[in-house]
Order: structure tokens, then sequence, then C-alpha cells
């Protein structure tokens, strides 16, 4: 019989502002309901300097705890330049492709009237 090994889930608890870094804490919630506290530490003047909008923290700071939370010695993490970096290439990546593809499509077609006048 397979058992299907659930995965954790994190879950975000809330924020706090300390000396231009926003520290967000997670719950980790393990298959059998137990909750373990987790923090991820950004720099919020260097999240700007590399495009990366505030709304879009939470998401990218779970992403490193799913990463590396088999690492049951260590609870808390910064969210690094090098971090950041990546998702601010990753995301010119996505908008060259997009921009790629809307430049290969056709130029939309003019319609022509469903009826004319006719002409006297």
């Amino acid at each position: 019989m397979l058992v299907e090994r659930q995965k954790m889930q994190f879950v975000l608890d809330g924020f706090s502002e300390a000396g231009g870094f926003r520290v967000f804490t997670f719950e980790r919630v393990a298959a059998d309901r137990s909750r373990t506290l987790f923090t991820v530490k950004t720099d919020v003047a260097m999240t700007q300097r590399y495009g990366i909008r505030l709304q879009e923290l939470p998401l990218l700071c779970r992403a490193i705890l799913e990463q590396h939370h088999e690492d049951d010695t260590s609870r808390a993490f910064t969210y690094t330049e090098e971090d950041m970096c990546r998702h601010a290439n990753r995301a010119t990546a996505k908008a060259e492709e997009a921009k790629q593809k809307r430049d290969r499509r056709p130029p939309p077609v003019k319609a022509a009237p469903a009826w004319r006048f006719p002409s006297r």
C-alpha cells in the first residue's frame, strides 16, 4: 500500500518592521497538525532596488522556507540579495518572453463595415 506523504504548509502569521527590515513570521503546519514558527527577514531598501513589490514578499519568503524546511536546526532565514537578484532575473526573462510573443503576433486585421450606404 502506498502512503501519500503530505506536504508541509507554511501559513503567514504576520510581519513586523525592524530597522529597515521587514520580518515575516510563518507557521509550519506538519501532517500531524503540529506547528512550528519560522521567520524570514528582508531588506526593504534592497527589494526596491531590485523592483520587488512589497506585496510579493510574503510569497517569495514562503518559497525560501519551502526550499529549506528540511533543515530543522534553523528557524530564522534571510531573503538575501542573491535571492532578490535571481527573482529579478526571472521576472526580466518572463517579461522579455512575453514581449517576444507579443511581437510575433500578426497585426490586427481591420474589420470592414458590415454594410455600406449605397453610393449615388
